[in-house]
């Protein structure tokens, strides 16, 4: 397994993102399309943000996640926050510790990048996510972004 940084419009990330955004319709219904959290490439630029994308011996993409800097504003946000963004393992690789390699990885970077805390939000249709971000050291934090006035957002936070 080889993890790289690409940009958010790198066609693998756009791929991928398309996949996800495809599985949260599927959980959560089209209301949205999927997620409509404002999203712009270049909120994953260094030294500002991070986008990976794991992929396996043969250069399939096959899980990706990024994180973008946030600071205090009406959305809920705190100065030096580290939103993680798009977490997704395609599902025939699921079960591989994928996801947590990701997302230390993408913990590491944020946290070399100065940033003071990680938040995330899913939903209560994930348990899944919601068990390896408990199980990753994320506490329930209050809710925050885009979603955070849906009854089935949960948000997260772990200090970096």
């Amino acid at each position: 397994m080889d993890i790289r940084r690409v940009a958010f419009d790198h066609p693998d990330a756009v791929k991928l993102d398309d996949e996800v955004r495809l599985e949260y319709i599927r959980l959560y219904g089209p209301e949205d399309g999927g997620d409509a959290t404002p999203l712009d490439a270049t909120m994953f630029d260094p030294p500002h943000g991070a986008y990976l994308i794991v992929y396996d011996a043969a250069g399939e993409p096959l899980a990706t996640g990024g994180w973008r800097s946030q600071e205090d504003n009406p959305e809920g946000y705190a100065d030096g926050d580290a939103e993680l963004k798009r977490m997704y393992v395609v599902p025939r690789a699921r079960g591989r510790g994928l996801a947590r390699r990701i997302l230390a990885a993408l913990e590491d970077d944020a946290r070399s990048a100065g940033r003071d805390r990680m938040v995330l939000s899913t939903g209560s249709a994930q348990p899944e996510a919601i068990a390896l971000y408990a199980s990753s050291g994320y506490t329930p934090a209050t809710p925050f972004g885009h979603y955070r006035h849906h009854d089935d957002v949960r948000c997260f936070a772990k200090p970096l």
